[in-house]
């Protein structure tokens, strides 16, 4: 049994994209299937409001992101994008090349609130 991890990650040249990747579940019992113990650097909360959009923007530190409440729409570069509702997650590592100059044509994502309810999200630093 798998866990299907969805990831926002910076792709050989250098834009946006999902994957997805399985994280096996080989710990825990037949009734509770757990991945093993994954590290991590904290924990933060944010509450966006109804019209929140950022501008295209790389992650700064990987983290997964959890929507608690709402709606978050998240867009790429090529005119793609993909919404996440409550209990939906990815693992956001869209961070800038090594030696870029950020170009908001080219780098990044943007992020925007969907819906008549605040965005309500849980970042996990990895």
């Amino acid at each position: 049994m798998n866990f299907t991890q969805v990831i926002l990650e910076t792709g050989p040249d250098g834009r946006a994209r999902f994957r997805e990747a399985d994280i096996p579940l080989t710990e825990g019992k037949p009734a509770a299937r757990l991945s093993p113990l994954m590290p991590s650097g904290g924990l933060q909360l944010r509450m966006s409001p109804v019209g929140f959009r950022s501008e295209f923007h790389c992650t700064t530190d990987p983290q997964w992101l959890f929507v608690l409440g709402g709606q978050m729409e998240i867009g790429l570069q090529d005119g793609s994008s993909r919404v996440f509702g409550p209990g939906d997650h990815f693992y956001s590592a869209d961070t800038l090349p090594a030696g870029a100059t950020f170009d908001p044509k080219v780098h990044g994502h943007w992020s925007r609130q969907v819906g008549d309810q605040p965005l309500v999200t849980a970042f996990v630093r990895a």
